[in-house]
């Protein structure tokens, strides 16, 4: 399993989540993005329906009706409905991401120490890769 860091910085969660959201779809995987903000979850749906000019990414939340056909779901827990492959944390909190081939946890200022130490209890995970992003000039790099 695979665990990516990505330290926001310039741009805001809901456009950070777009990007990645794009690139898994892209790969023909579902998605399910995490946050306990309700308004957080609304923002990030509103950015994925505007995502592209020349598309939208179809997203709905884990309890409406048809969740199960989404690409994408949005939930303030981590069951997938969808049978998505990849889970987004974009409140910053960590979660257990067992049944995802890969994690993403976005943290900022006000969560870095939090991710720091989420960092730390995963060094010593059997079959774990970490991997942390940041942005340069908007372009984001893996530092680590």
């Amino acid at each position: 399993m695979k665990v990516d860091f990505w330290q926001l910085s310039r741009d805001p969660v809901e456009t950070v989540v777009a990007l990645i959201a794009q690139r898994v779809l892209g790969e023909g995987e579902r998605l399910l993005v995490v946050s306990k903000n309700a308004e957080q979850r609304e923002l990030i749906s509103r950015a994925l329906w505007k995502a592209g000019p020349e598309s939208f990414l179809a997203n709905g939340e884990a309890d409406a009706p048809g969740a199960v056909k989404q690409p994408i779901l949005l939930s303030a827990e981590t069951g997938a409905a969808n049978t998505a492959s990849h889970v987004i944390f974009a409140d910053g909190e960590y979660r257990d991401p067992t049944g995802f081939a890969r994690a993403f946890l976005l943290f900022d200022e006000e969560t870095v120490q939090a991710a720091r130490d989420t960092w730390k209890s995963l060094d010593q995970g059997d079959g774990l890769e970490r991997a942390f992003f940041r942005q340069d000039g908007g372009k984001w790099v893996k530092v680590a």
